[in-house]
């Protein structure tokens, strides 16, 4: 099948945008608790109306401040509570979030508070101030910085004390659905982040359809979802706006660390993660279960829960026999994996990464369905996602209900419909090209089955996603590493694996001199100082500097020397010395497997 489409299940407001949610549950489901915030480590629900309340606080701040209709507000901060807030509350100032992640280098900080033309930013922690600080110079439109550890959401009352709601009322009313909402910024394959302009929209035709598609799993007053993601991700905007919309009730952590605690704590209904999520519980349970003799059990459970649930796929269905090893598994295993999700949900939504299949058939074999979805930034996050009544393992889904997903001839995923993202800010040869005559292009190969699931089969693009969904440019790290001269070539690395790492070459010609300078034996090849511990260090070097540029999880954690360099006449280059990186990966797959087997 070439292209396939669904009927949308939700009608976008043309009026209407964001902030109106927050009014809507207010007035519909006062009552009802629709977020929720940790006091002094205990979770504290907040109803419709009181969220409310202090999103129209924090938004006569922020007008009171002088953020106008149409400005942009940098949001530097974990995942918290306030990120939800103060992403309301831009909203409701008739103004639009520019999210940064957390992580950020200065320079990253720089350019996107910059490029975005922000007029006010709000950071969580001193280290985040201490990076907006440290560019601030070169931010003119740059007017007011807070930082909610010091008091900056308190301040933004003080400011705003003499508004009347009536004020925000009439900011709120001000954007249209097909105004901006937020500018995400995405990694490119070349050169700077571009800032993916995603309008209110594309935000309702995304979580809307979702909820409705998904309805069971986001029944008002019963449901609720934990998020943990980045906010400055597209996804974690996704995991924020679909309970609101609901509406369900929402709690916000910082991160994974402590993600078990977390969830036995809250105890939501449905997860919205990446596939690094669903690794990490597996694979803790698993050494857990070795830790305590009983990792023979824990395999022929995890053989007998990946056998049932693809059992459930077949006309047949499990046997006689089958059903009873389930069902002894279930009290001796699998019951104890559901408490550590939480003990109330059965579905989780996965994306930003492939889940793998065999993950995906233990999950459901346990009690636990991960529905595997698929998107980009600019697709507003999911563009596909398995139904929670006809998944389809190995897929990631039929398309978001009111879109179209197509083949293009040469394999390429190409997208239509109201959740896509307006274009690229500042940068109009850049939209013009990904928006292709009305289709977005994706970059990625796919197949569609005849029930319309896709599969993603490759990347054109050299964009690559870790298994946490983090989206990682190469190029930026790559040239920075590059520069120094003792590199020849570097290849990030990192597709689907739990961190970046990169196959680095030395440069022969100044090999012999570094070798010289350093007491190495005359002579001295790249083969014979691979592991040379000087050789290293410099190397590393040159790492560290490349890492300044990216954040944290950009950065790379690993590296390979490797015996030669790359060149046209191993194949390992083009004509105009571009990296045949499909090539080098197949060629150096036993390096990169020494990097993440350790």
């Amino acid at each position: 099948m070439r292209e396939f489409s669904l009927p949308a299940l939700y009608e976008v407001p043309a009026d209407g945008n964001l902030s109106d949610i927050v009014r809507r549950n207010a007035a519909q489901h006062p009552g009802v608790a629709v977020i929720a915030r940790k006091v002094d480590g205990v979770w504290q629900d907040v109803t419709a109306r009181e969220f409310l309340a202090e999103v129209r606080t924090a938004a006569k701040g922020l007008i009171a401040a002088g953020v106008q209709p149409g400005d942009r507000v940098g949001l530097m901060s974990r995942t918290r509570y306030e990120w939800t807030l103060l992403d309301f509350a831009i909203w409701s100032a008739g103004a639009i979030t520019v999210p940064v992640y957390e992580t950020s280098s200065p320079e990253q900080v720089q350019w996107i508070l910059s490029d975005s033309g922000a007029t006010a930013c709000v950071v969580e922690l001193d280290t985040h101030a201490a990076a907006v600080e440290a560019v601030r110079d070169s931010l003119p439109a740059l007017k007011n910085l807070w930082q909610i550890e010091a008091g900056g959401l308190e301040e933004l009352a003080r400011l705003g004390q003499d508004l009347s709601d009536e004020t925000v009322e009439e900011r709120s009313s001000l954007a249209k659905a097909d105004d901006p909402a937020t500018i995400v910024y995405t990694s490119g394959t070349t050169g700077r982040p571009k800032g993916c302009v995603l309008t209110h929209r594309s935000f309702f035709a995304e979580c809307g359809n979702i909820v409705e598609r998904l309805r069971p799993l986001f029944r008002t007053g019963e449901c609720s979802v934990l998020l943990f993601l980045p906010l400055a991700h597209v996804f974690g905007r996704l995991v924020q706006i679909a309970p609101m919309i609901a509406p369900i009730k929402l709690g916000c952590v910082p991160d994974i660390k402590n993600l078990t605690d977390e969830l036995a704590a809250y105890r939501p209904t449905l997860i919205l993660g990446v596939p690094r999520v669903f690794e990490k519980v597996y694979n803790t349970a698993r050494a857990k279960a070795q830790a305590d003799g009983k990792g023979a059990i824990f395999d022929k459970a995890a053989d007998t829960a990946i056998a049932y649930s693809k059992a459930l796929d077949s006309p047949s269905g499990p046997s006689l026999g089958l059903k009873i090893k389930h069902k002894v598994f279930d009290r001796l295993v699998y019951s104890k994996l559901r408490a550590v999700l939480g003990g109330r949900g059965e579905y989780a939504i996965s994306g930003g990464a492939p889940l793998g299949e065999r993950l995906g058939h233990f999950f459901r074999g346990i009690g636990f369905t991960v529905l595997e979805g698929y998107g980009l930034t600019e697709s507003c996050a999911a563009t596909a996602f398995n139904p929670w009544d006809r998944q389809k393992i190995g897929t990631v889904g039929q398309p978001l209900p009111g879109s179209v997903v197509r083949i293009a001839d040469d394999g390429e995923v190409l997208l239509h419909g109201e959740h896509l993202f307006r274009e690229y800010w500042n940068n109009p040869g850049a939209t013009a090209e990904a928006l292709a005559d009305g289709w977005f292009h994706t970059g990625d190969i796919g197949t569609l089955d005849e029930d319309g699931y896709l599969r993603i089969t490759g990347r054109k693009k050299e964009i690559i996603v870790t298994a946490g969904g983090k989206n990682v440019a190469p190029a930026v790290i790559e040239d920075r590493i590059r520069a120094h001269a003792l590199v020849a070539e570097c290849m990030v690395v990192g597709d689907g694996r739990p961190f970046v790492a990169a196959l680095i070459t030395v440069d022969e010609e100044f090999l012999g001199r570094w070798a010289a300078e350093h007491g190495k034996p005359a002579g001295s090849t790249a083969v014979s100082l691979r592991e040379d511990p000087d050789l290293l260090a410099a190397i590393q070097a040159a790492v560290n500097d490349g890492n300044a540029a990216v954040s944290k999880a950009e950065s790379v954690r690993k590296f390979r020397v490797l015996p030669s360099q790359f060149s046209e006449e191993s194949g390992h280059l083009t004509p105009s010395l571009k990296l045949k990186r499909n090539v080098v990966a197949k060629d150096y797959a036993d390096e990169i497997e020494a990097i993440y087997a350790k």
